[in-house]
């Protein structure tokens, strides 16, 4: 899963005001109408004043750091499952309901590609813990129950932001005479 994004806004979509260091930036990804997915950032008390011009597939809330001068910013323009997984995770991030489903997704899907090694429960046993193969890093993922309900769910935030599958071509009956078995000649 790879979509091209702005990396986190430096002021509110919303008033325009510059985001300063400790203020609660609420970020939203939006699917628009024409299948482009944009990330939009906005001072968490102008959330009410937004208005998505297409589907909100995911939000969060975190509080805002500075860039540092040798940080990359071209670094964080590709979204890949595992820079979505490592925001959604993020201990400042300030989860949904939507976020955490789709973190317990990216999370069973990298455990599956090797990115992450499950390395058991948080003391309360409420998360599960994860260690980022290449950052060592761990990681703690809310647990939850792996519903046919909940891969609905996030079956839907997933069209939103890659689209939906293409309808496999049906292939073309009509008129066509269907094969003829022939006996084998003895």
């Amino acid at each position: 899963m790879e979509m091209q994004l702005q990396p986190l806004a430096s002021a509110c979509h919303v008033s325009g005001q510059l985001f300063v260091e400790g203020c609660r930036v609420a970020s939203q990804l939006v699917s628009l109408k024409t299948g482009e997915v944009v990330r939009y950032d906005l001072l968490e008390s102008e959330v009410n004043n937004f208005v998505a011009e297409g589907v909100v597939a995911c939000r969060w809330v975190q509080v805002f750091k500075v860039r540092r001068a040798n940080e990359n910013p071209d670094r964080a323009l590709k979204l890949t499952a595992e820079t979505l997984f490592i925001t959604l995770a993020d201990p400042s991030a300030e989860p949904t309901p939507e976020s955490t489903r789709l973190l317990q997704f990216l999370a069973l899907m990298l455990e599956r590609k090797r990115v992450l090694r499950p390395k058991g429960r948080s003391a309360d046993g409420a998360r599960n813990v994860y260690e980022h193969a290449k950052l060592k890093q761990l990681f703690e993922v809310p647990r939850g129950e792996l519903t046919p309900e909940f891969f609905i769910q996030v079956q839907a935030q997933l069209s939103v932001l890659v689209g939906e599958p293409k309808p496999k071509a049906e292939a073309k009956t009509e008129g066509a005479t269907p094969p003829v078995a022939t006996p084998p000649v003895s």
